[in-house]
């Protein structure tokens, strides 16, 4: 196979959610000369780009989404120490969490692999995470964006209480915060104070991308 044919048959089978062939392409493309970088941004990103558009346009849902997202991360774990090797810049680092007493994931995880697939440095915190816990994380990997997920109504109250934490820690201009799950709306994250919010993983990637470039001036 030429480069340009494995790039396109990686395009294809990363839609399709077929991990273990994007796997064998990413060797594949590496062993012909492509670079990490050509792999991520010329077949990878796209391709999650268009299942993020189809699932827009309500052609895919959330499984689809799910495997077509999980056939990267795979692509992803051989990328990520070659793209840190040659100093390829990420978009910007989003620290992830979902608040504290709430263990739903799902939303959260898919979207940390449709913002690796865009270029961002994503740190997962995991769940149940207390104020304490975003500060402490804040501190440490002094990120770009914020983002706190929450899938019940109870504990939707939680992104109020980070936010309050966040500022009283003398932080809050320091970070983008941006707040999501099921039952979260715009209006909700502005009662809250959150500088964003997402309906879902593909909205929260362009969302992001946007609030990073009008803080950075771009």
């Amino acid at each position: 196979m030429t480069p340009d044919e494995i790039l396109k048959e990686m395009y294809e089978r990363t839609m399709e959610g077929n991990a273990p062939r994007v796997l064998e392409l990413t060797h594949m493309g590496l062993d012909a000369g492509l670079t990490p970088d050509s792999i991520l941004f010329d077949a990878l990103i796209p391709s999650l780009e268009e299942v993020g558009a189809r699932f827009e346009r309500g052609d895919y849902f959330v499984p689809e989404m799910l495997i077509a997202g999980r056939a990267m991360s795979g692509a992803l774990d051989v990328l990520r120490p070659l793209l840190a090797d040659t100093g390829a810049e990420t978009v910007g680092t989003f620290l992830m969490g979902t608040v504290k007493g709430d263990v739903h994931d799902i939303g959260k995880n898919l979207v940390n692999i449709m913002l690796e697939g865009a270029g961002f440095q994503v740190i997962d915190i995991g769940v149940q995470c207390a104020p304490e816990k975003f500060i402490d994380a804040i501190k440490e990997h002094q990120p770009d964006v914020v983002g706190m997920s929450a899938f019940l109504t109870t504990t939707m109250p939680m992104f109020k209480v980070n936010i309050h934490e966040i500022t009283k820690a003398g932080m809050r201009d320091d970070v983008i915060i941006m707040v999501g799950g099921a039952p979260v709306t715009q209006e909700y994250a502005d009662v809250v104070g959150a500088d964003g919010y997402a309906a879902d993983a593909s909205t929260a990637v362009r969302k992001a991308k946007e609030l990073i470039a009008v803080k950075r001036g771009k």
